[in-house]
């Protein structure tokens, strides 16, 4: 039986969960998966192999490892189907590093990454496609290799990939958390303790689908882990640190909506309203003010690292608190030294 799992938002792969029949004879893993899946490659399965995305029984096996009856292979692809044409599209792009094999861009607030349901034009996606052209310009079907996502109003950093086997590599490495990412976030309240961890079982809300919901069955959703630390306490809002050690949509916006602390101005999670201090008319306004210069929710990729795939050198990157980002807590700051009880 061959069931397609529905990727996340922070995990860029078509997953595929295949169990083998009752009456399968021993067969290598690469044949078995070539003979389930006729529109993958040999080359695609041999890359994932490569990379530890092949996983029998929840374990990583070689190509070589040999199919029995009733085992239950997961085959994770780091390029998700194709639905439409993807349409180059002339839109700048804050470049923080690029080489012959890969890319780290600086995404703006407002910028979806992937094109999709409502959003076929002005994406990251569709800015890549024009950017690397002449790389692609005589290959087909061959699209931009992104390895993971951030949400359209979080802004930060993002690695992309120029070659298949770039991207098998990357894809490895978010795959099995061995990537460094931290993020800075505005938050509602001081988090206690100042330090800490957010971990649990992240799924579909209950009641609302388009949010996530941490839940302490299994059952119900995948894995998340968040650390966290309060970098400055400005009384009513905190400016926290956060690092990732799993990617799921929505991980840091549902994990701090969790622990009662939803991100400022995060529509989503409730953080558009004001859930700390006064009742002054005033205050109001000034909060306000400060949501008004911002596109969504106070979240900012700060850094990321991972291996190269080709020099194998460590690379680490770094993308500053945007403008807007700044000047709210530079308002903070100052309301805080005058306001504060």
């Amino acid at each position: 039986m061959k069931e397609p799992l529905s990727h996340t938002e922070d995990d860029l792969f078509e997953h595929y969960n295949i169990v083998a029949d009752k009456g399968q004879n021993p067969l290598r893993i690469d044949r078995f998966l070539v003979d389930k899946l006729p529109n993958v490659s040999r080359n695609k399965i041999q890359l994932a192999a490569k990379h530890q995305l092949i996983l029998v029984n929840q374990k990583v096996v070689k190509q070589n490892y040999k199919i029995k009856a009733g085992d239950t292979v997961s085959f994770y692809l780091p390029h998700p189907k194709r639905e439409y044409e993807l349409t180059p599209q002339d839109i700048p792009l804050i470049i923080v590093y690029e080489d012959e094999h890969l890319m780290v861009i600086n995404k703006p607030a407002g910028m979806v990454v992937h094109p999709g349901h409502g959003n076929r034009d002005g994406t990251l996606v569709n800015a890549l496609a024009y950017h690397f052209s002449d790389i692609f310009k005589d290959k087909k079907n061959l699209r931009p290799g992104l390895v993971h996502r951030i949400d359209k109003n979080t802004t930060g950093l993002l690695v992309v990939a120029k070659e298949e086997s770039v991207q098998a590599h990357l894809s490895a490495q978010f795959f099995h958390k061995t990537t460094k990412r931290s993020y800075k976030a505005l938050v509602w309240g001081a988090p206690e303790p100042s330090q800490g961890t957010v971990e649990g079982y992240l799924g579909r809300h209950l009641k609302d689908r388009l949010q996530m919901q941490l839940f302490d069955d299994q059952t119900k959703g995948k894995y998340s882990l968040t650390h966290y630390k309060v970098i400055e306490d400005l009384y009513y809002v905190s400016l926290i640190e956060c690092q990732l050690e799993t990617g799921r949509t929505h991980q840091i916006r549902a994990h701090l909506r969790h622990k009662g602390h939803p991100l400022f101005n995060d529509d989503r999670y409730g953080g558009d309203k004001i859930l700390k201090g006064t009742t002054f008319s005033k205050y109001k306004s000034f909060v306000k003010g400060c949501f008004s210069l911002l596109s969504g929710q106070a979240l900012h990729a700060h850094t990321l690292g991972f291996i190269h795939p080709i020099s194998k050198k460590e690379m680490l990157f770094k993308a500053e608190l945007p403008q807007n980002f700044l000047n709210v807590l530079d308002r903070w700051r100052k309301y805080i030294q005058f306001h504060q009880p």
